[in-house]
């Protein structure tokens, strides 16, 4: 490396579900780290994205949609989203450019107000308004807030994000490179498995399933004598209505799951897969606290 001095920070993107954190986090990254849905709270812990360049290392951390809490998930979540905000180096604010300021915007700059750390605002999805659409758009959220910068972008089509990314550069702070050049994320494989299996339940399922499922990994392991790695997960469900929606008509659905969900796991693990998936009902377990523990939300990791 030259001597220019190297930057690095943590940077947090934060905003109202389904305004595309995901999207720009895999556009940024080159590869799908984060599931997406067109369901909002599609993302439920903290997702960390390294993107490194010579001179400087960027941790992208994709935190739940801020949003009013309705059960002990959802404070999980806003707790989550809330800390995060204190402990980086920037804050990106996202909103949707074809939908403009409304009362989830509202609550997140209170929480905004709350912190010292600088705000970018990203004003996302250009691509689907008019040029002289957006200046009025850009001036709404001005009036409420003072924004570092204000960068409009397409994260889908990737429009301007490579301006973004410079300037998040110039702001980040002189700092050592985290992580290995090459490691695009600090979740363990495991997660990033159960992550794909249940986006592919989002996709194919109709609406009340979503918020109402985990997925648990029970074993990921490799086959002594085969280049194939043996996974075996868990999809669980609140009640038995939302099994027998998941499982499908002759089990089709979950087959579908499988087959898809196996498809980016391969990607992922660079290897053959054998995937299993059983489906499990657990009442109500997004109100209780052990279950929120077992399925990997725990309060003393943030």
């Amino acid at each position: 490396m030259s001597n220019r001095e190297h930057k690095s920070g943590f940077i947090s993107i934060i905003g109202r579900p389904n305004v595309g954190k995901s999207t720009f986090l895999n556009r940024v990254i080159g590869q799908k780290i984060a599931i997406m849905s067109d369901k909002p709270q599609t993302t439920r812990n903290k997702v960390q994205g390294v993107y490194t360049q010579e001179d400087a290392q960027m941790i992208f951390i994709d935190t739940p949609g801020i949003h009013k809490p309705k059960h002990k998930l959802g404070d999980f979540m806003m707790k989550v989203a809330q800390n995060t905000l204190r402990e980086v180096d920037l804050i990106l604010f996202m909103v949707n450019a074809d939908e403009g300021y409304g009362r989830g915007d509202e609550f997140i700059i209170e929480k905004l107000k709350e912190v010292k750390t600088p705000v970018f605002l990203v004003v996302n999805k250009i691509d689907q308004l008019q040029p002289d659409e957006l200046l009025p758009i850009i001036e709404q959220y001005r009036e409420f807030y003072p924004f570092k910068e204000i960068v409009p972008i397409s994260a889908l089509e990737g429009n301007n994000v490579d301006r973004l990314l410079e300037q998040i550069k110039l702001l980040l702070p002189e700092g050592p490179q985290y992580y290995p050049a090459d490691q695009v994320t600090d979740h363990p494989e495991r997660f990033i498995v159960s992550e794909l299996i249940r986006e592919k339940v989002l996709h194919l399922t109709r609406e009340e399933i979503p918020h109402s499922i985990a997925v648990v990994i029970d074993k990921m392991s490799k086959d002594d004598n085969k280049d194939v790695i043996h996974v075996m997960a868990t999809i669980v469900v609140e009640r038995d209505s939302q099994k027998g929606i998941v499982i499908g008509k002759q089990g089709k659905l979950l087959k579908e799951v499988g087959k898809r969900a196996r498809m980016d796991i391969e990607n992922l693990l660079g290897s053959k897969v054998f995937l299993e998936l059983w489906v499990k009902v657990q009442k109500d377990w997004r109100n209780k606290s052990i279950h929120l523990k077992d399925f990997g939300f725990r309060d003393d990791d943030y």
